[in-house]
Parts: C-alpha cells; structure tokens; sequence
C-alpha cells in the first residue's frame, strides 16, 4: 500500500512539475511574441519617419529644381530590364541642366568612359502636378547637343521612391530609370564624359 501512495503521490508530482513547466513555456512564448510585435511596430514607425522626411526633401528638391534620380534598374523600350549602379546611372537637374547617363559594367568601350553614354543638355517646361495620394508628377524637356528628349517622372507619395521615362524626341527608344529621388547636394552621383 506504501508503494502504490508513493507511486501515486510521485505521478502526480511529475504531473503538475510538467503542467508547471508548460505554462511557463507558454507565458514565455506569448512575452517573446509580445516583444517581437512592439519592435516590428518601432521598425515601421521609423521607416515611415525616414521617408516621410526623404519625401518632404525630394519635393523641395524638386520646387528647386536641383535633384537627382538614382536609378537602381533601367528598362529599356524593347522590355529588357538591367539591374545597374545607382553612383553612375541617373537622371539629375542642377540650376537649369539636365543629365541623363547611363553606365553598363559589360562594354569594354563607351563615350562617356563608364560602359554607356552622358548626355547634357537645358531644361525647360517644367510642370508638375500631384494627386489625392501625394504622389507628384513632374515633366520636362531637355535639349542640348546630343539630347532631345521629354522625361516623365513620377514621385511615389510619402517616400523618395521615383521612376523617370526619357523619350527621345526624334526616335522611339525610351529608357525608364527605377529608384531615389535625392536633392542634388546629397547625390551620390559620378559623372562620366559628357557627348556633345
């Protein structure tokens, strides 16, 4: 009869040790949810911080008429998209001239000396628009010695995020230009050798 009350007495102590331990596990479980939660929540706050500032500086940049576009990918009229560098691919704007470059790491030989062309010209007919989302539309033409050409570009509401269309005034080969809007002054740009 001892050993049936101590095999008892002992079950029952394994039982509750156990119940014990999962709930333990659980509370703990439910507080590391909790904290993972309440830091994604701080994560989104200050994304949403960062680009409502980068947003506010790109449509400033934009009134002033000295920004630049750097372009993470560019597509090309025929579909094809080439991921690039955002340093030597961009669309920019600096008191009244406008740049275009491109820069393709697989070309042993290009005029501007980057893989692909530099083309500068003046800009004129700025127009810009928004709508009810706060995204911003700005269009320009620019023309120089070896650019004639009309850009589209739409600023995404609430962040710096941009998309250019060059079309070329004498040919049907546009170029669209994916990524940041940034004022000129910030612009983590190189430019290469200009065509004239």
């Amino acid at each position: 009869m001892k050993k049936v009350l101590f095999l008892t007495s002992a079950i029952c102590l394994l039982l509750s040790t156990m119940s014990f331990a999962q709930s333990n596990r659980s509370e703990r479980e439910k507080e590391w949810r909790a904290e993972r939660e309440r830091r994604r929540a701080e994560a989104r706050a200050l994304e949403m911080q960062q680009d409502s500032v980068a947003y506010t500086q790109a449509v400033s940049a934009l009134k002033e008429g000295n920004w630049a576009l750097e372009a993470n990918n560019v597509n090309f009229f025929n579909g094809i998209t080439r991921f690039v560098s955002s340093n030597t691919n961009y669309i920019s704007c600096e008191d009244g001239e406008g740049t275009v470059q491109t820069a393709f790491n697989n070309f042993s030989y290009s005029p501007n000396g980057l893989g692909g062309v530099t083309v500068q010209g003046d800009v004129f007919g700025e127009r810009m628009s928004t709508d009810k989302d706060g995204n911003i539309y700005y269009s320009f033409s620019i023309q120089g010695g070896a650019i004639s050409a009309t850009v589209y570009l739409t600023l995404t509401g609430g962040t710096n995020q941009a998309s250019a269309t060059v079309n070329p005034n004498f040919s049907g080969r546009s170029m669209t230009f994916d990524g940041y809007l940034v004022p000129y002054d910030k612009a983590s740009i190189f430019q290469g050798t200009p065509q004239w």
